[in-house]
């Protein structure tokens, strides 16, 4: 499982203010990007291989929203996770990632699509990490259709669709791990994900004592477009991780937006479903 939500929404009349900002605002705001915090590339350091899992998406009252269902193949070093929520509403979120293994994570294509009620601008995003072609298609306020597809410098560590996976990888005893996004405000553009482990907390699983490490992911978007977001109170709510640590790392929830400007939902493990009485085997 992996990335989603952290969007920054950069709309016409911050653009408007920039223009009227003094100069002295655009001199720290150049200082802010100057100082961007520098991406780590999260090293391999577990495989991934076959998995095909069951999820659910609640609101923070415990209300189910969405059934999930995660399935990944592994070929050699090239992963394809495939996410799908089926919304209650009828709405839908997938999100297809490809991505290699060899040594380093490395994201080659991302491509999600939102659509349906629950998502306030139905959205398809598409990333060829291989060329930097990012393709977003999106309704704006009038419903209209447009496609924005514009070239990306992006660099080796882009994390779309991976987050998941790498905060099972990450040193747990590392203070912060930093990975790049492309976040789609539609306008497609770069801002850094800062990974901060907060230490283990104890978890139940029936009669079965484990500890999760728990991990805040926060959005640091660079520039002049962070600083008005910080300013504006636009930055983007932090996102909550828990893996399950050991030989066998595991998600076990997460805490954030699934979508730009979203609500925080809550995505955990789905509990066991049950046989229907006509699928039962004879004895």
């Amino acid at each position: 499982m992996r990335s989603r939500g952290f969007l920054f929404q950069y709309t016409p009349m911050l653009e408007r203010i920039l223009f009227r900002l003094p100069a002295v605002l655009l001199a720290c705001a150049a200082l802010v990007h100057s100082n961007a915090l520098a991406a780590d590339a999260v090293a391999v350091r577990r495989t991934e291989g076959l998995m095909h899992g069951f999820l659910v998406l609640q609101n923070l009252q415990g209300e189910t929203l969405a059934d999930g269902e995660m399935t990944q193949v592994a070929r050699g070093d090239r992963v394809t996770d495939n996410l799908i929520f089926r919304f209650k509403d009828g709405s839908l979120y997938e999100d297809k990632t490809t991505f290699s293994q060899h040594r380093k994570f490395r994201l080659l294509s991302d491509h999600v699509v939102q659509r349906g009620p629950s998502f306030k601008h139905p959205m398809e995003t598409s990333i060829d990490a291989s060329s930097g072609q990012v393709t977003v298609r999106y309704k704006d306020d009038d419903g209209k259709e447009k496609v924005l597809s514009q070239r990306v410098e992006l660099p080796p560590d882009v994390s779309n669709g991976l987050l998941f996976t790498l905060v099972k990888d990450v040193q747990p005893n590392v203070p912060r791990t930093t990975v790049s996004m492309v976040a789609a405000t539609p306008k497609p553009r770069l801002i850094k994900l800062l990974i901060v482990p907060q230490g283990q907390e104890p978890l139940s699983i029936g009669k079965l004592q484990h500890k999760a490490t728990h991990y805040i992911v926060r959005a640091e978007i660079g520039g002049v477009a962070g600083l008005l977001a910080h300013l504006l109170g636009k930055q983007p709510p932090d996102t909550h991780v828990w893996v399950l640590g050991g030989e066998a790392p595991a998600f076990v929830k997460s805490e954030g937006p699934l979508y730009q400007g979203g609500p925080i939902w809550r995505i955990q493990l789905a509990a066991a479903g049950q046989f229907s009485k006509d699928s039962q085997p004879e004895n």
